[in-house]
């Protein structure tokens, strides 16, 4: 009998990085990383090495190496011994979140502007997937602040990304609000509300605050979808928006486009 999961080179693990590596073995590459942690933390720790040569080539730093990345290492070299699922599962989508989003991987499609194929996402919007698949599966702590001090949270998280934020109702579409989190962003704090509805499906909507300078260009929506995932997004002057869940695209639109007009409002 076949092993399940075909050993999987370093050469291979170096390509998954680069970005170079064949589209038929990501599936196995994958696995491969999911069941063996040690070799997750080693693939982040190149990925950001190679993030850290790309800023040193350009002739502006874009900032530190992402915290999400700095923190999974972290915590990867002191659980060697004491592995948990929610480890596992963070280390590959933020894999493949920070090293294949920017390559022929992601295939992207556009809600008002048409289909755009392996284009390439702000990145802000592969930190709020990877926020959601820290995050939603979490059971004793899926956010840091709860929806019965809603009025506390949205003070909170609108002081510290230096600006008002509103809180849609997702209510019509059966979720309910859990609560919120602030989060860590390439320059400055993110904040991420959480929904979830009867059936524990959950929804979260990332919301990324840009100084004008550096704000990415004004998007109509777009979608970006990983496995069961599905990412909906737009950027609107400071503002960028990413609505994350296990839902179909259709329904994701709906979703988008409540809250994009309860926003406006």
């Amino acid at each position: 009998m076949s092993e399940p999961n075909p050993t999987v080179s370093d050469d291979e693990l170096h390509a998954f990085v680069d970005m170079q590596l064949d589209p038929a073995r990501l599936p196995a590459v994958l696995a491969w990383l999911q069941q063996r942690p040690d070799d997750a933390a080693r693939v982040l720790q190149w990925q950001a090495q190679r993030l850290h040569l790309r800023q040193l080539a350009r002739s502006s730093d874009p900032g530190p190496t992402p915290a999400a990345l700095t923190q999974v290492v972290t915590r990867a070299a002191r659980r060697a011994r004491a592995r948990t699922p929610w480890l596992q599962a963070a280390a590959v989508v933020l894999l493949v979140a920070a090293g294949i989003a920017g390559g022929r991987y992601w295939a992207l499609a556009g809600g008002e502007a048409g289909s755009v194929a392996a284009a390439v996402s702000p990145p802000f919007v592969r930190d709020a997937a990877v926020a959601y698949a820290v995050f939603a599966p979490e059971t004793r702590h899926p956010v840091e602040v709860a929806a019965a001090d809603e009025a506390h949270l949205v003070q909170w998280l609108s002081r510290r990304l230096g600006t008002p934020l509103k809180v849609p109702s997702l209510a019509r579409f059966g979720y309910r609000l859990l609560g919120g989190r602030l989060l860590p962003g390439e320059a400055a704090p993110r904040a991420q509300f959480m929904f979830e509805n009867p059936q524990g499906g959950r929804v979260t909507l990332y919301i990324a605050v840009f100084d004008p300078a550096q704000a990415p260009r004004a998007t109509s929506f777009r979608s970006v979808r990983i496995g069961d995932e599905e990412s909906f997004y737009w950027v609107e002057d400071r503002f960028g928006y990413a609505l994350n869940a296990k839902v179909s695209g259709v329904d994701m639109q709906a979703l988008a486009r409540d809250v994009y007009t309860q926003l406006q409002r």
